[in-house]
């Protein structure tokens, strides 16, 4: 048997030991029991499909086209990158269906104990912070347009931040539950307003906005190679980023059959539905407006269409930012343990909230946001090398709990698996754009990594200790 058992925590316990409000979620690094892993495919479905159906990926739709790719060539570079990052999504995702952890703390069987709060943890919360603030202040501008137009009022973007931060960081203090209640009733609201804005598009008098026009639209590249994998590429990175937060959504599943219906799903339609509305606005007005929402709201006429698509736009980010701080908050009790999931979730809203007032301070930090993605690509090779070929999926759940355990590795850290994540971000660097930067960094940073472990005895080792702690 195993030198330690995990004492499960009730949501009572837990609520005293970090002194938080006893109806918000209480789970943070925890393990979730057995008998709380009750959500079905249809609900993991509508989390993420909401988080995918955002104005942020509108407008990388957009701009893939007013970068000059053809309109079906944006949409399929748009897919394709999200669909090949989904690969390591689900993946991670396993972790937690079967085992109830979120990513952070799973990150600790390859980067260990200490080594995962400064890797993974780390990058993810000022990635999470960040978009937070850039998703919030994307909203709140076209919130600003769309209400002056409606009321012909003459609000400013500031307040509106302020006051749209808050709500968000409402429902993400209080927890999953929550995130799922607002997802079931974000997705039928946001259905109707996209149809209602591509109806809007199809139907506008403008002879560039006819399907037919659009449809065939060639920009100035079409689909030359370059320019299609400089976008499939930056979707790929930016979204391994998010790999961690797999096991996040998915502790709650029931089964892995729910995860992957629900995921895929999600991804195919969600990405789909995005990108189609972005090009589809670029390709009309000959790549001068990428912001499909911005489009929309330039030629949507009368107050229902207006009032209907400033609901869209509310929902889009609400349910985005709510996902960016429930994350952010996991990765924040993986690196302050002590520190409750409701806690956290407040600091990491509170700075949050604090960017997004400062929009200027966005655009000098958006080059950083770049790096992070790309560091993403090798710290997500790194971890599924580890947990697929190394592991071969096993992992002992208990062992993660414990400071000095078989994941303590080097004082806490796993010095191979940080080492080849900088060696995957600098090969990411020096790579060619035109050789699909992400998939070789990938795949160099893997093999590496694997090497490395093989040669040092290191995937025996840790074979020998799984047999020995596991019987």
């Amino acid at each position: 048997m195993s030198d330690k058992k995990i004492v499960t925590n009730t949501e009572e316990d837990l609520a005293k030991k970090y002194n938080q409000p006893k109806n918000v979620e209480q789970y943070g690094i925890e393990q979730i029991p057995e008998k709380e892993k009750n959500v079905k495919w249809y609900d993991l479905f509508l989390i993420i499909v909401n988080f995918l159906m955002n104005p942020a990926m509108i407008l990388i739709g957009g701009s893939a086209v007013a970068a000059g790719l053809s309109f079906w060539a944006a949409v399929t570079a748009v897919v394709a990158g999200v669909a090949v990052a989904y690969i390591g999504y689900i993946i991670m995702a396993t972790l937690g269906v079967d085992h109830g952890v979120p990513g952070a703390v799973a990150s600790r069987m390859t980067f260990g104990f200490i080594g995962s709060r400064f890797t993974t943890s780390l990058v993810r919360l000022i990635s999470s912070i960040y978009w937070f603030a850039f998703q919030t202040i994307a909203g709140a501008a076209a919130i600003v347009v769309i209400f002056n137009k409606l009321f012909n009022a003459e609000l400013t973007i500031i307040p509106v931040c302020l006051f749209f931060a808050i709500f968000q960081v409402l429902v993400a203090t209080v927890g999953y539950q929550w995130l799922k209640g607002l997802s079931r009733i974000a997705f039928p609201l946001k259905v109707i307003g996209f149809i209602f804005i591509i109806y809007a598009f199809m139907n506008h008098s403008d002879p560039n906005f006819a399907p037919a026009n659009v449809f065939s639209y060639e920009g100035t590249v079409g689909w030359q190679w370059g320019v299609f994998i400089v976008w499939l590429n930056s979707l790929v990175a930016v979204w391994m980023s998010m790999i961690t937060d797999a096991a996040d959504f998915c502790r709650y599943s029931r089964t892995r059959l729910d995860m992957w219906i629900g995921t895929m799903l999600a991804a195919i339609i969600g990405t789909f539905t995005s990108a189609f509305i972005g090009a589809y606005s670029a390709a009309a007005t000959l790549g001068q407006v990428p912001n499909g929402l911005e489009g929309a709201a330039n030629i949507v006429a009368g107050s229902a269409g207006l009032l209907l698509l400033l609901v869209v736009v509310i929902l889009d980010n609400w349910t985005i930012n709510v996902s960016n701080l429930y994350t952010g908050a996991l990765c924040v009790t993986n690196m302050i343990p002590k520190l409750g999931r409701f806690w956290a979730t407040l600091g990491v809203s509170v700075i949050g909230v604090a960017l997004s007032l400062f929009p200027g301070m966005l655009d000098k930090f958006l080059g950083t946001m770049d790096y992070s993605g790309t560091l993403f690509a090798s710290i997500g090779a790194v971890l599924i090398t580890d947990y697929v070929f190394i592991k071969k999926g096993k992992l002992i759940v208990e062992q993660l709990y414990i400071r000095d355990g078989i994941y303590r590795f080097t004082k806490g850290w796993n010095i191979p698996a940080v080492v080849w994540s900088l060696i995957g971000f600098v090969i990411y660097n020096l790579t060619p754009p035109a050789f699909f930067q992400s998939a070789v960094c990938m795949i160099v940073t893997g093999i590496g990594y694997y090497l490395t472990q093989s040669l040092t005895g290191r995937i025996e080792a840790e074979r020998q200790i799984y047999l020995k702690h596991s019987a």
